[in-house]
């Protein structure tokens, strides 16, 4: 008989002695996103969306080279995890853009407008009908 204990993977730390290319690259890319969630702050006032994405991309850069950003998106996925899921769907290597986009319009739509007014919700339903009767 063996016992076999749950162990979790404690948190890894970057090695001290990284190549200097590495670190070089992973410093860069953590400027570049920087620089990219600035953009989008700074783009986020003109008419539509253009900050939102360009912040998106700055913050998936800086997630993926930053441990403190990990260990700090962790924990508001632990502690809000309904705010964290759409980023988590961005950041994956094959992310659904049209599904987390229709998803936060309707959320967005649920919050600003009462039940009668929800113009997002009733083209969904208009949609469906409509490819129910296509495919019979």
């Amino acid at each position: 008989m063996t016992l076999v204990l749950p162990i979790s993977i404690p948190y890894v730390r970057p090695r001290r002695n990284a190549p200097l290319l590495d670190r070089v690259k992973r410093w860069g890319l953590m400027t570049a996103g920087s620089g990219l969630i600035l953009a989008g702050v700074l783009l986020a006032p003109l008419p539509g969306p253009m900050g939102v994405p360009v912040s998106l991309l700055g913050l998936a850069l800086v997630l993926k080279n930053s441990f403190w950003a990990k260990r700090q998106f962790i924990r508001a996925q632990r502690k809000r995890p309904k705010f964290v899921y759409p980023f988590r769907r961005l950041l994956r290597k094959n992310p659904e853009f049209a599904p987390v986009f229709w998803q936060q319009a309707l959320r967005v739509e649920k919050a600003i407008l009462k039940r009668p007014g929800r113009i997002l919700s009733r083209l969904r339903k208009f949609a469906r009908r409509k490819t129910r009767r296509m495919t019979r």
